[in-house]
């Protein structure tokens, strides 16, 4: 594992189950900045470590060079693991207990509501070995105008379905880890993806891989798009509903961040 890994993975133990706007609100952070270390679209840097220690009120070195340095608390035999995070939240510095005590009531959260849905907070979550966890984010991709990208990403319910369910739908993915879903926005993609479904996307796949339905940036703004590569240098972006023109678009001006497997109104993408 590189130093920029080891102390992203230092920095998500000091946050402590925390959502990435309550740690930076309550540290005076860039919420965007920190959203963009923590999914890993910009690094970690030595000095910028040494600043975030500094703002968040660590010792020195605890992010700057975690693997010499203890950042999480060890486990103590007979604590439960409630009272684990309570020891953990104790041990990090700048959170008020009104904080501390959203961070244990998430952790308590009971399992309640409808049975294919469970809450956002994972501590509950039993799925067996023939089912997949997949979290829906709260992020809406653009199918017509471009949406600006959020400045960070909650997990805002998790479904649980059953891995065979996806392969009898064809549905094939880099990683069960790498499975996500977010809401399509628009009416570019109608016909395949309407107005506000739902879509299971691979986070795995981060190149085009070939011609299919992306989600992607483009000049700064999120779209779910069906691409096509057109040549060495520029993709062609479909809209398949035909009242929407089709685009092209520079292949150094796109950046895909994930692959469209699966629409949660039955269809395969």
């Amino acid at each position: 594992m590189d130093i920029n890994q080891l102390r992203v993975n230092a920095l998500k133990a000091v946050m402590a189950g925390a959502s990435q706007k309550d740690f930076a609100n309550q540290h005076g952070l860039d919420a965007s900045y920190l959203s963009q270390i923590l999914n890993g679209h910009r690094n970690l840097g030595e000095k910028a470590a040494a600043n975030l220690e500094e703002k968040i009120g660590l010792a020195a070195g605890s992010l700057v060079s975690p693997a010499r340095s203890e950042v999480s608390v060890p486990a103590k035999p007979g604590l439960s693991a409630i009272e684990q995070l309570k020891l953990s939240l104790s041990k990090v510095k700048g959170f008020s207990s009104e904080a501390r005590d959203r961070i244990v009531a998430a952790a308590e959260e009971p399992d309640s509501g409808p049975t294919n849905f469970l809450p956002a907070s994972l501590s509950g979550l039993r799925p067996t070995n023939d089912e997949i966890l997949i979290p829906q984010y709260d992020i809406r991709a653009a199918m017509g105008h471009g949406q600006v990208p959020p400045d960070y990403t909650e997990v805002v319910r998790n479904l649980v379905v059953r891995e065979e369910i996806l392969r009898e739908k064809g549905v094939t993915y880099t990683s069960a880890a790498s499975l996500a879903m977010i809401n399509g926005w628009g009416q570019s993609m109608e016909g395949t993806i309407n107005d506000k479904d739902l879509v299971i996307v691979d986070k795995g796949v981060r190149d085009f891989v070939g011609e299919g339905i992306y989600v992607l940036t483009w000049h700064q703004e999120l779209y779910i798009k069906r691409v096509m590569r057109l040549d060495e240098e520029n993709y062609r972006l479909i809209s398949d509903n035909q009242h929407y023109e089709n685009q092209t678009a520079r292949i150094d001006d796109v950046t895909i961040h994930a692959k469209v497997l699966f629409i949660w109104n039955g269809r395969k993408a």
